[in-house]
């Protein structure tokens, strides 16, 4: 596919009235960041970046080293939906990559980091698609302050008591002005949760997507006096949202690699190298696919929660899953990794997955024979007697895995390690100093 020049986008921003351009980048954390330009300073900034102040973006550079430029990229520019037909002026948005002043990527920036592991793969002949299932909340404000209330009283694929229906489809219609192919929208198991599905695609194309779906739903949401949260667990004692991402090795000319028609499963045996390289690396990937404390709060046994180190097709409680190929539909084949959470920056969570499956697949990992029972009914002896391990249980133990991994460390680089590393650690440590509400109802009358 042809790459977008400079004088396309100058023509395309004529042709579509644009007056502003949003450019934007993602911090350590997957927060969307950016700069506005008006139209007249694009051609500008496509010759000469713009340049910012790094060490005001968290997990960018320290205050003495701080000057940094963006660098568009043009393939990403896409015109804001809701700014076409309004009263406000149109605007576009640009995906951009980070560069220090010498023109040496930023090595922090999460673009870039992905971008590095899907060369990798692609020396060795390998296309990394990826289909990212995101869950939702959208909560009510009661006079004003945001609480964990839910929007309504449905349930999975309700529609007599599914308020948002208009929403998603709203939602839907703004994600599509962005170029995103939505496969389905429905109402998820939870009060208030949801699912907008879309189509799966080279991994740093559904980033960006990945991105720009949070910012899209974000801003509907507010406009119905909502708020859309891709916090992993808001209200105990309900399924909390998780981001299954489903996976896939392609070559370059286009053939599904992990495909395999005389095996039980269709999977090839660089498919189950790459699944077993996951379930290796597992604890590790936690660090950075559930990055939150809150993340952990999720990945408990109950409210199918994947937390079972483990693989299988009929079984959701394993923590990989082999979905159904049917009869000639052999670029289906995929292995659905569970466990991650809508919290994860998309860069760097599929840059660590990449680099888990490569390394199974470099060392020819075989993985155990799959699980098909259900793995919550299992004592703690069975699991044990067949190897069956668990995710990380909290976000300590992540970071002390992902320390001592080097294969997963080394994807971030020990630049963005530590200051990864550096930032969760905070986190942690301000939450175990907190002296929580359940806390006081247990023990403030008791002792």
């Amino acid at each position: 596919m042809p790459h977008m020049t400079k004088r396309d986008i100058l023509e395309l921003t004529q042709h579509d009235r644009v007056e502003y351009v949003h450019l934007q980048i993602s911090d350590l954390n997957g927060i969307l960041k950016g700069v506005t330009i008006p139209v007249s300073k694009l051609e500008g900034a496509i010759d000469d970046g713009i340049w910012f102040d790094g060490s005001s973006i968290e997990g960018f550079t320290r205050i003495f080293e701080s000057d940094m430029y963006l660098k568009l990229d043009l393939d990403t520019y896409a015109v804001t939906p809701w700014t076409k037909n309004g009263p406000q002026a149109v605007a576009a948005r640009i995906i951009c990559d980070v560069y220090m002043p010498d023109g040496a990527p930023f090595e922090g920036d999460p673009r870039y980091i992905l971008k590095k592991q899907l060369a990798r793969a692609q020396a060795l002949g390998y296309v990394y698609n990826v289909g990212p299932e995101l869950e939702f909340f959208l909560f009510k404000k009661e006079n004003g302050k945001l609480l964990p209330l839910p929007h309504d009283t449905a349930g999975y694929f309700d529609q007599t008591t599914d308020l948002a229906t208009e929403i998603r489809q709203e939602m839907t219609f703004a994600l599509r002005g962005f170029g995103i192919d939505v496969e389905a929208l429905h109402h998820e198991v939870a009060f208030g949760q949801h699912e907008i599905d879309f189509h799966y695609d080279e991994a740093l194309k559904i980033a960006d997507q990945t991105s720009t779906f949070k910012y899209t739903l974000k801003y509907v949401a507010i406009q119905h006096g909502l708020h859309a949260t891709f916090m992993p667990k808001p209200i105990a004692g309900i399924n909390g949202s998780g981001m299954h991402v489903h996976q896939s090795l392609f070559s370059t000319e286009g053939k599904n690699l992990f495909y395999d028609p005389t095996d039980d499963y269709h999977l090839s045996s660089v498919a189950r190298s790459f699944i077993q390289g996951q379930l290796v690396h597992i604890k590790a990937l936690n660090a950075v696919v559930n990055p939150t404390v809150n993340s952990y709060k999720r990945l408990v046994v109950g409210y199918e929660a994947p937390v079972y180190v483990a693989w299988g097709q009929r079984n959701r409680s394993a923590m990989i899953r082999i979905p159904r190929c049917t009869p000639g539909r052999e670029n289906g084949v995929r292995a659905e990794l569970r466990c991650p959470d809508p919290s994860a920056n998309p860069y760097l969570a599929f840059a660590v997955m990449l680099a888990a499956g490569l390394d199974g697949i470099e060392k020819k990992m075989v993985p155990p024979p799959p699980v098909e029972e259900n793995i919550y009914e299992f004592t703690d002896d069975e699991a044990s007697r067949r190897n069956i391990s668990t995710v990380a249980s909290d976000l300590r133990e992540a970071l002390q895995s992902l320390e001592a991994d080097p294969v997963i460390r080394d994807v971030l680089g020990e630049y963005t390690f530590e200051k990864f590393s550096s930032l969760k650690t905070a986190e942690w440590n301000e939450y175990r100093l907190q002296v929580t509400p359940w806390e006081l109802d247990a023990y403030l009358e008791k002792y």
